[in-house]
């Protein structure tokens, strides 16, 4: 399976990127860099996508097992290298689910299948970065 994707320039630091899926994203640099500061950057894009990849499988199994979720969020820390070509070295994905019947066992259950089964993005990070997976259970 091959995935296309155009992204187009829009001046100065702009640019527009489609999508399989259709719809567009923006991508800018930060005025500091030279940008408008008026889209997403590209690292940090990359951060979003293996908690995007990682949270569809999760909701996905939450929702095939019939696990009690109010809220489900990702936080994810990430440490650059400090010389060029400046990549993620380290990187801290932390899953945050809240509820009053929180299932721990099968929610940790859920995360390590994705972590190490289906999330394609995630394996690709572990092939550049030192990757710590953290699981928090909030019992409201």
């Amino acid at each position: 399976m091959t995935n296309h994707v155009t992204t187009k320039w829009l001046g100065n630091m702009a640019f527009e990127s489609d999508n399989p899926s259709g719809t567009t994203l923006r991508i800018d640099a930060s005025p500091e860099d030279g940008g408008e500061g008026n889209g997403l950057r590209p690292k940090a894009l990359m951060l979003s996508s293996v908690a995007g990849c990682s949270g569809l499988d999760v909701a996905s199994l939450i929702k095939k097992m019939k696990l009690e979720v109010d809220d489900f969020v990702i936080e994810i820390d990430a440490e650059l290298t400090e010389e060029h070509p400046k990549y993620y070295h380290t990187v801290t994905i932390e899953y945050h689910f809240h509820g009053k019947n929180l299932d721990e066992k099968k929610l940790q259950r859920v995360v390590d299948l994705s972590v190490e089964k289906y999330c394609g993005v995630m394996e690709m990070f572990r092939h550049f970065a030192k990757t710590d997976i953290k699981t928090f259970f909030h019992n409201n």
